[in-house]
């Protein structure tokens, strides 16, 4: 029996945008011709995999049957939510449609996860296909590159049959807290799940029995029409608000790992959206797009839709001019040298890998006080992204009306 692979493509992506009432959600942010959920549906094209099932909600579904066209998946199912109730319910619903036998394995994906070397992740959870019982539940755990505080963590012990059983879970521990955990081989948690049908009824049923009748209930008065399950909304509703990691993972002792050692991320936040960019900045540099300036340069690596992704190349001694911005906030890594700088009335040193949030109306600069040049990886994220936008207070090359 192939993997039935489960895509659950909810989110509403607020994080990137606090303050746009328009936000995007991540799966379907237009990076440079490829998206998250697009990357997402490839992935389920191995040989490995059944047809995918979506999860999602109304408010989705034109984007989402526009990605299937677009990757040519013509065998699919969608369940959709007539309300937001977290992945708990979603994942439980998701798996009580008909089409899924019982013995049948699941692999859910988030749909905004950024996942390389999928022929290692494939060979790992084939090979734990035989693992699967009717009450277990494997995770995902991915090597640490950093001592991140933007993930959660888990700890295993080896058990019978050279598994891994997860014995504790830390939830995005502070920086040096991070470390420790590192140290003790803690790993990522990804935030997908490996499960057969018949472990998600029983781990319901014994631990989120109300959240069981009612989705229960959601599906068998589905309606469904264009490979489409319209949950039933008197019922969905019902179902108890709650992550799958809450509803189940905190109670129940049969959680395993599967631990994998490749490039990951959930880009939910600008600083891992700015390494993907410095990562692939080859395949975004056009030459037409690099602007010279007294202090140096800046490339245009990308426009999106409210966002524009520049690299910054600061000279020795390059000091950009003291301004601010109407309209937009600037996320920076810096990836080389040592940056100095201004953010209102604080001057602040940053390294490479380090990165810095300047606020909508900050006043903030920077400056390259060293003998090499700094580079920047610059996100500006807003309603107007033009040079129109730079109120100048002090600029050392005469800028300043």
């Amino acid at each position: 029996m192939k993997i039935r692979p489960v895509i659950l493509c909810g989110g509403a992506g607020t994080r990137l945008w606090p303050n746009s009432k328009n936000h995007q959600a991540k799966q379907f942010i237009d990076f440079g011709n490829w998206t998250l959920l697009g990357k997402t549906l490839e992935r389920t094209k191995a040989s490995i995999f059944d047809a995918p099932v979506i999860s999602t909600n109304k408010k989705y579904l034109k984007q989402i049957k526009q990605h299937l066209r677009k990757h040519k998946i013509n065998k699919y199912k969608i369940v959709l939510e007539p309300a937001k109730r977290n992945t708990a319910p979603a994942i439980l619903s998701t798996a009580l449609i008909k089409d899924i036998p019982n013995n049948q394995p699941l692999m859910f994906f988030s749909a905004d996860h950024l996942i390389e070397k999928m022929s290692i992740f494939n060979t790992a959870i084939n090979k734990n296909k035989k693992n699967l019982s009717d009450q277990n539940i494997f995770i995902f755990g991915i090597k640490p590159t950093s001592p991140s505080s933007e993930y959660g963590y888990f700890l295993t012990k080896k058990i019978k049959g050279n598994i891994n059983k997860v014995n504790r879970f830390i939830e995005k521990p502070k920086e040096a807290k991070a470390k420790q955990i590192i140290k003790n081989k803690g790993y990522w948690n990804s935030g997908m799940f490996y499960l057969r049908k018949d472990s998600i009824i029983n781990n319901f049923k014994k631990y989120q029995p109300k959240t069981y009748k009612n989705c229960v209930n959601a599906v068998n008065k589905a309606k469904y029409k264009a490979n489409t399950y319209y949950l039933n909304k008197a019922s969905f509703i019902k179902a108890t608000a709650k992550s799958f990691d809450y509803a189940i993972l905190e109670k129940t002792k049969q959680i395993n790992a599967i631990k994998l050692d490749i490039p990951w991320s959930d880009l939910g936040s600008w600083k891992e959206i700015l390494k993907m960019y410095d990562k692939n900045k080859n395949k975004y540099i056009k030459r037409k797009n690099v602007y010279y300036r007294p202090w140096g340069r800046y490339t245009n690596l990308f426009e999106g839709r409210e966002f524009l992704i520049k690299e910054l190349y600061v000279k020795p001694k390059g000091i950009l001019s003291l301004q601010k911005h109407h309209h937009r906030a600037e996320h920076w890594l810096v990836t080389q040298g040592n940056a100095k700088i201004t953010l209102n009335k604080d001057i602040i040193v940053k390294k490479p890998g380090e990165h810095i949030f300047i606020p909508l109306e900050a006043i903030h600069r920077v400056q390259n006080s060293g003998k090499k040049p700094v580079k920047i990886v610059e996100a500006q994220v807003g309603s107007i992204l033009k040079e129109s936008d730079i109120v100048r207070f002090q600029d050392v090359y005469g800028r300043v009306k």
